[in-house]
């Protein structure tokens, strides 16, 4: 795996991992607020702050397993196929939800399968 590979992998980690803290820590916060574009009152409600608090420990783990693919296995195929699943899921957030996410969520993925090529 080469290093343009690994650089933009932990930057993919990185970018999940703030989702994560958005999600679970900084729940009701105005950065969460903004970010996801629903206001705090939302955000407060119980079903919203429980489901967002599951979605930030998926995006967590997301994290840890680019991780764990990237420096634990050194394995260049782990990190195609996490990557291609994180495409996936931002193709299907830009269809159902807002087009931006695609790029937001997945633009970096993107890049990343890219580098793999090389």
């Amino acid at each position: 795996m080469n290093i343009v590979t690994k650089v933009l992998s932990v930057l993919v980690a990185l970018e999940f991992l703030y989702i994560f803290y958005l999600e679970t820590a900084a729940t009701t916060s105005e950065k969460t607020s903004k970010v996801f574009g629903m206001t705090t009152e939302e955000l407060s409600q119980k079903n919203v702050n429980v489901l967002f608090k599951n979605q930030g420990i998926y995006n967590g783990l997301l994290s840890v397993l680019i991780l764990i693919a990237v420096f634990a296995f050194a394995s260049k195929a782990a990190v195609i196929c996490l990557m291609a699943y994180i495409v996936a899921v931002a193709l299907y957030g830009s269809f159902t939800s807002n087009p931006k996410i695609i790029l937001m969520q997945g633009g970096l993925a993107i890049l990343t399968l890219i580098s793999c090529a090389f």
